[in-house]
């Protein structure tokens, strides 16, 4: 099976080797058909600091780093 990639925003890079990516998506309502965001954040590992704030990127599934830390970055999209 293959892992999940997504697509999101740096929004903080405080920790050593860990990032917050906030990823955002578009769901339509069931009943009433209209759509809206949801943002979801998901914490990613990082072995060296070149990413900052702001910085889109893609991040995949991997084997569970830590209690919270499922995801890895993979690499920095160009706006």
């Amino acid at each position: 099976m293959p892992k999940k990639e997504l697509i999101g925003l740096i929004v903080s890079d405080k920790m050593q080797k860990t990032a917050v990516v906030e990823v955002e998506r578009i769901k339509e309502h069931p009943k009433y058909k209209r759509r809206y965001k949801i943002h979801k954040k998901y914490k990613a590992h990082v072995e060296t600091g070149e990413y900052k704030i702001g910085d889109k990127v893609l991040i995949r599934e991997c084997t569970p780093i830590s209690k919270d830390k499922k995801w890895e970055i993979i690499s920095k999209i160009d706006k």
